[in-house]
């Protein structure tokens, strides 16, 4: 448990820097374009935007008060039960996982990869490699990232972001279907009818 907590953070701070950051960078040094297209509007995108760093700040919140503040954690109602090794640990396997897949994903994705819907650059459609096996792998790993913190650090906050994580990713996934619909068309189309829409 103590290197758990030590372990978590510092994973956190991995995943960020691996999931987001460096991809961000690495699309806007080779096309000059920023990747993350939430904008602060009052339209659906944006929200679901806000709403996402909303969930990750607060993933970011429980996992420093699991590390640093025992007496502080029991108001975030710890689930005893499933306080058990063997979840602990599938915990920690299931978030390494994820983060090698999301990493894959982006690799492959390449100049197209972005963070929300952009209206204003046309990128391509990735069908190959993971993306023949998931229409949305990145968000499915980002759902089974915070299942596995769940699993590690059972409590209440815990439990709802899990359940809140999966449901404003599904409503994002709808969002950018209508998106890659209009943009691609039949090939989408085609896309959708052959490969699952998480796995």
């Amino acid at each position: 448990m103590s290197f758990v907590k030590i372990y978590l953070p510092i994973y956190l701070l991995i995943y960020l820097l691996i999931a987001f950051v460096l991809p961000t960078y690495r699309t806007f040094k080779k096309t000059g374009i920023n990747p993350v297209t939430f904008g602060k509007s009052d339209n659906a995108h944006d929200y679901i935007g806000f709403l996402m760093k909303l969930l990750v700040a607060l993933l970011f919140v429980v996992v420093l008060i699991f590390s640093f503040s025992e007496r502080a954690y029991n108001y975030l109602v710890p689930i005893e039960y499933l306080e058990v090794n063997y979840l602990q640990i599938t915990g920690l396997i299931i978030i390494h996982i994820s983060l090698g897949w999301i990493s894959v994903a982006q690799y492959q994705m390449g100049n197209s990869w972005r963070i929300g819907i952009d209206e204003n650059n046309k990128t391509g459609l990735v069908t190959k490699g993971i993306f023949s096996l998931s229409r949305n792998p990145i968000f499915l790993g980002m759902i089974v990232s915070v299942l596995g913190v769940f699993f590690i650090i059972p409590n209440a906050l815990t439990f709802f972001l899990t359940l809140t994580t999966y449901f404003i990713i599904q409503i994002q996934i709808r969002l950018e279907e209508e998106f890659l619909t209009k943009e691609h068309g039949s090939q989408y189309q085609k896309y959708k009818q052959k490969t699952k829409r998480l796995l």
